[in-house]
């Protein structure tokens, strides 16, 4: 498991970057979080800032302790939005 994680974030939203791979790590699925992340190809998460970001990073912290969080800021519109949302068909 990865001990650092990006943050991206534009002018209206933030989202923490986690490969399908830790969230399972940790025992969670995409059903886990809210329709506000997004998932890329290939499964990436992009957990929303608000509730599903905390979510994963406490019990990360729980288990493994705190990570080292690398933040990325876009000016315009984040590429994420393009992603499908997470739950959607």
């Amino acid at each position: 498991m990865q001990n650092v994680f990006y943050f991206y974030s534009d002018a209206g939203h933030a989202w923490l970057k986690v490969e399908r791979s830790d969230a399972l790590a940790l025992g969670f699925t995409a059903l886990d979080f809210s329709k506000y992340s997004y998932v890329a190809d290939g499964g990436t998460l992009y957990l929303e800032e608000d509730c599903d970001a905390p979510k994963f990073l406490a019990a990360y912290e729980a288990k493994h302790g705190k990570p080292t969080i690398k933040e990325k800021h876009c000016n315009g519109t984040s590429h994420i939005r393009r992603y499908r949302r997470n739950g959607a068909a």
